[in-house]
């Protein structure tokens, strides 16, 4: 068996600095977080369902299953965002019925005891293919019959389509880290700019199906979360109309399993079942 490797330094000093607590609240993010919603409410079993968050940071998505109905259940390798999580749910009508410091390739869940289970960041945390494997297996473990994963990963593409869209070809810095993501999907970055990210690893969509058929799924499905509209220099704007809001997000579902531009989104959603 292959050894796990350590979760990077790096991503835990990044959450430990970054207020990703309130990112899903500004800019193109309100469309991931929408978007993200739309899919879940399409391909999660009914509440009151259990369903295991993991990657879960602050709760954004639990607190909400939660408010629909669900038993959610948080585990973060952040003690600080699970901290946040545990606060944000205290002070919910709905909590978040357990939240736990974890590794996602070690959850500290019974074998069969969840109906789903998200996977909303370790894909792309664990950079080699193996602990991305190990993490994969154990959501299956924990998954009953007919259990559902949805698991998010960053698309190959992301950087170089931010980079066009905030002019950051300026910066020899980031043109390195676009180039490497490019050539072989590893994300590092070097410089002191938390909005270059941390260590990662982008997928291009064709990935993530061979990874969950490896790790025991089937009925295996990949779709593009923001669709276009995500690199819009002027998408606050657009967003903050209702018409052009509502816009973006039907098309984003529309283009959601096209193949020619699924990997345009910055976010991709890997669906299976067992």
């Amino acid at each position: 068996m292959t050894m796990a490797h350590e979760l990077s330094e790096d991503v835990l000093a990044y959450y430990d600095r970054y207020a990703e607590e309130d990112r899903l609240s500004i800019d193109a993010f309100q469309l991931e977080f929408e978007r993200t919603k739309q899919i879940l409410t399409r391909v999660l079993p009914k509440p009151p369902a259990r369903v295991l968050d993991v990657g879960g940071a602050a709760g954004a998505y639990s607190l909400w299953l939660a408010s629909l109905g669900y038993e959610t259940h948080l585990v973060d390798a952040s003690e600080r965002l699970v901290s946040e999580a545990r606060r944000r749910s205290q002070a919910a009508d709905r909590p978040i019925a357990s939240l736990q410091t974890a590794d996602a390739r070690h959850l500290p869940h019974p074998d069969a005891s969840v109906a789903a289970v998200l996977v909303m960041g370790p894909l792309y945390h664990l950079t080699a293919r193996d602990d991305r494997l190990q993490a994969l297996r154990e959501a299956r473990r924990v998954l009953t019959r007919s259990g559902i994963l949805v698991a998010a990963a960053i698309s190959r593409y992301a950087s170089a389509l931010d980079g066009l869209v905030r002019g950051l070809v300026r910066d020899p810095a980031f043109v390195e880290i676009r180039n490497r993501d490019l050539r072989e999907g590893q994300h590092r970055n070097e410089t002191n700019r938390l909005d270059y990210f941390t260590t990662a690893y982008f997928h291009v969509p064709e990935e993530l199906p061979v990874e969950l058929a490896e790790a025991g799924f089937s009925r295996i499905r990949v779709l593009g979360v923001e669709g276009p509209a995500w690199v819009f220099p002027d998408f606050t704007t657009r967003w903050a109309d209702p018409v052009t809001r509502a816009d973006i997000v039907e098309l984003a579902g529309l283009l959601e399993a096209e193949p020619s531009i699924v990997g345009m989104s910055a976010h991709l959603l890997a669906i299976g079942e067992i």
